[in-house]
């Protein structure tokens, strides 16, 4: 239940293959697809478009085929066949464009996150020069919509100038914004690199190989009475000539539309593609791994819209899904008229071809889409799977998308130490079994650890326990940074005596490395040390470190460990930010783990007990209710401060950024009501830096400019601080480390002379990723490099996750 790796996504896709290849149903016997006749009746009848064909696949056969009506109607009645050809629009981004594109990549011609303009060298200019490859393909660009058609241009390489000059709405990878110019562009990659026109690569490497007789630009006049005419152009009807206006000025070829094609030679495409996924003998053009990928949702990871490699996975524009195809199959639409869906998890497609703009324009046919989809799912007993496809392939965040995510939940959950005492200490009573009927206990805690009805555990260990079960003693407490009661910010903190019970407390954060780290001594005379300890989720939130070490010593001293789990306050499903640098460990990195890790502090232990092989005996007592998808707010439990200045969940949702960025020389609100929440300086100017962080347009987040004034003994103490406040609008699409690299990228832009950018190497711990910052590359781009290294770590965490 959380975001696979794009590989382990393939193979979730590769199963559910499988799993459909084994459930075959002679459908022509069973099903009843009438309803699509009185569908395309009315669609027909309310002159939504004159006439369609609707094709539908089932297993590897074709189980229903109908041309209607007419396909045109002046001067006068033509019959619609199924032999028409139709003008497909913006099909041809992925029967044409989108197909070329990943034979290229197969062979190895270049990476998907590879700029642009390093083939396209025109294309990197007025601030396109990080745009990549992907991006074009998943219409996360940032480019508006088509070029400009107000002056009467005309001409190819027009066409092309225009585009490469195109300037970005929005930065690449931020918003989904559905854009000719993106496939204009990749049909000119496509031609720069394989050195044939697109009309000719389509031919040879497509059409040809998949025995295609009607799919072709610019279609010869010898097609034009079986070709379905469109609409009116200044008085004559567009019939072989391309509908869309760019592709039509610029010759009739380009990458957003131009190709013409049969509901027949649409349906083989697709068949084809189903054959090639389920393993059967396939011409399709693609090997099984390539085409994997394609359809493989690749969105940035905090996109709304789930968009494959030029497919519609889910999107404002999937209408032709309909309501019962599963979330995770994909297709797309045309403009005037067309679509095609596959669905890989029932081996279906359904093809509809229209010619809904005749002959005047548009038409909405939404509703005919979705009807149509949805009659062809229910004759071949396709019902709503609820999300099962899509979690499989994207995870439970479904890629970070924000309106796709679980709705918030009222839970009722019960930390560890709610389910020890539910349990009656029995996990207590097994250890103190193992020890001849004694069980002298330490403690790590702090003011955070306690009970669901607010007794301290140090009481509840302390007395009840004993109680309980005869022979356990607490003998010792030992203590996090800031202290046993969380309210002491200085790095040296001295051992001490807790106040009520008199219990010896033994710091883990004085001033020395050794001081850090239980002595062999202390634990010697232990047999277990329980820890109940509130974590941030983040990297360098120090309790985490405190629990590693104590782990090591452990591994070598001999002590079981126990770990009264809690939640992960920002959740259990967002892994986000660089992974460190192996061999740079310190308190503040106590391994190669993400900024955001998404582990609670019982998974996080282990993980560490595991991967560094550390040999301690350790138990988690799991929490009961919890849900890797809640934010604290959905847990039922109080929030206590885990330290002085994180006091709230929403400095908490903020922490895994202003954090990353605060040994730098800026405030990030320390010393003031909201930590966190604020970043400035006496010499930043907020209206600037606000007004440079929102035109990034970052997902989830908006920024003020305010003035403020830490209190001692925090940076700036008592001086005017000029800067920020960060507005959260929606958590679940905020990528939180990548928004502190947007930060200091900003400050270092505008203030490259007074921001010391190269003070947040100790909290950011990856010396890539100082470097290409400090080089100016955009962080949207250093984000995707880091990836690989996530997707890795996830796998890697999967055995050690308990939720």
């Amino acid at each position: 239940m959380f975001r696979d790796s794009r590989q382990t996504r393939c193979v979730a896709l590769l199963f559910i293959v499988a799993l459909a290849a084994t459930s075959r149903l002679d459908a022509m016997q069973k099903s009843d697809f009438k309803p699509i006749d009185r569908i395309i009746a009315q669609a027909i009848n309310e002159k939504k478009f004159p006439g369609a064909v609707v094709i539908v696949g089932h297993h590897g056969r074709l189980v229903f085929h109908k041309a209607y009506g007419n396909r045109s109607l002046i001067p006068q009645p033509e019959a619609m066949s199924e032999q028409t050809v139709f003008d497909v629009a913006s099909l041809t981004k992925v029967l044409a464009t989108t197909t070329a594109v990943m034979q290229l990549y197969q062979q190895g011609r270049f990476t998907l996150n590879d700029p642009v303009a390093k083939y396209l060298p025109g294309f990197g200019v007025n601030g396109k020069a990080d745009i990549t490859i992907r991006q074009l393909l998943t219409h996360y660009s940032g480019l508006p919509p088509d070029v400009s058609l107000t002056d009467p241009w005309v001409g190819k390489e027009e066409g092309l100038r225009l585009a490469f000059a195109s300037t970005p709405v929005t930065p690449p990878g931020v918003q989904f914004r559905y854009s000719d110019i993106n496939f204009i562009v990749l049909g000119a990659l496509v031609e720069k690199l394989s050195g044939l026109t697109l009309d000719q690569y389509e031919s040879k490497y497509i059409a040809k190989p998949l025995g295609l007789r009607w799919t072709r630009f610019l279609p010869p006049e010898s097609w034009r009475s079986r070709i379905a005419p469109t609409q009116y152009d200044n008085g004559v009807m567009l019939r072989g000539t391309v509908h869309d206006p760019t592709a039509r000025r610029m010759g009739g070829v380009a990458g957003h539309a131009g190709l013409f094609s049969s509901a027949g030679d649409v349906a083989i495409y697709a068949q084809s593609l189903l054959d090639r996924l389920a393993g059967r003998h396939s011409r399709f053009p693609l090997k099984r791994i390539t085409l994997l990928k394609t359809i493989t949702p690749g969105q940035p990871a905090t996109g709304t819209a789930l968009r494959a490699l030029g497919w519609d996975v889910d999107s404002p524009f999937s209408s032709n899904r309909g309501e019962l195809f599963p979330e995770g199959s994909f297709g797309h639409t045309g403009f005037t008229g067309t679509s095609v869906w596959i669905d890989p998890a029932h081996d279906t497609y359904v093809v509809m071809m229209s010619n809904a703009v005749y002959p005047n324009g548009p038409t909405s046919i939404t509703a005919v889409r979705t009807a149509v989809a949805n009659a062809a799912a229910t004759a071949l007993g396709i019902r709503n799977d609820h999300g099962k496809l899509i979690a499989q392939l994207t995870g439970y965040n479904e890629s970070i998308s924000g309106m796709r995510l679980w709705q918030d939940r009222n839970g009722s959950v019960l930390t560890g130490i709610d389910v020890l005492e539910a349990d009656h200490f029995a996990e207590l009573a097994q250890l103190a079994a193992k020890h001849g009927g004694t069980l002298r206990m330490g403690l790590l805690t702090n003011q955070t650890g306690l009970d669901a009805h607010g007794r301290r555990t140090i009481d509840v260990l302390g007395k009840d326990a004993p109680a309980t079960i005869p022979g356990v003693q607490l003998k010792l407490l030992f203590s996090p940074e800031h202290g046993i009661i969380g309210t002491v910010d200085k790095p040296d903190i001295a051992n001490s005596t807790d106040a009520a019970t008199g219990l010896p407390v033994i710091s883990l954060y004085g001033s020395s490395k050794e001081q850090r780290r239980p002595s062999p001594e202390t634990l010697g005379g232990l047999d277990a040390v329980i820890v109940d300890l509130q974590d941030a989720g983040v990297r360098f939130y120090t309790y985490e470190a405190a629990v590693r070490y104590l782990l090591d010593a452990a591994g070598e001293t001999g002590p079981e460990v126990v770990i009264l789990d809690r939640p992960d306050p920002i959740g259990g499903s967002f892994v986000q930010g660089p992974v460190s640098d192996a061999n740079t460990e310190s308190y503040v990195n106590v391994a190669p783990i993400p900024v955001r890790h998404a582990m609670t502090l019982g998974e996080l232990a282990r993980y560490f007990n595991g991967e560094y092989r550390l040999h301690a005996s350790l138990m988690v007592v799991a929490m009961q209710g919890w849900q890797r998808g809640d934010w604290f707010d959905a847990t039922g439990l109080t929030w206590v401060n885990p330290s002085p200045n994180l006091r709230s969940l929403p400095e908490a949702i903020l922490y895994p950024a202003i954090g990353l960025i605060e040994t730098t020389n800026v405030s990030v609100g320390r010393g003031t009501d909201t930590p966190f929440q604020y970043v400035g300086a006496p010499w930043i100017d907020g209206r600037a830096l606000a007004r440079e962080l929102n035109a990034r347009f970052l997902p989830g987040i908006r920024f003020v400019p305010v003035n403020f004034t830490p209190q001692s003994p925090y940076p700036y103490a008592n001086q005017l601080c000029h800067g920020i406040e960060l507005v959260v609008t929606d958590r679940n699409v905020l990528d939180t480390p990548e928004l502190g690299l947007e930060i200091a990228a900003a400050l270092h832009r505008l203030y490259p002379g007074q921001y010391q950018l190269d003070k947040i190497a100790t909290l950011l711990a990856n010396r890539t990723v100082l470097h290409d910052l400090d080089s100016g590359r955009d962080p949207q781009r250093i984000l995707e490099d880091w990836q690989q290294d996530l997707h890795s770590f996830e796998e890697k965490r999967k055995p050690y996750l308990i939720y």
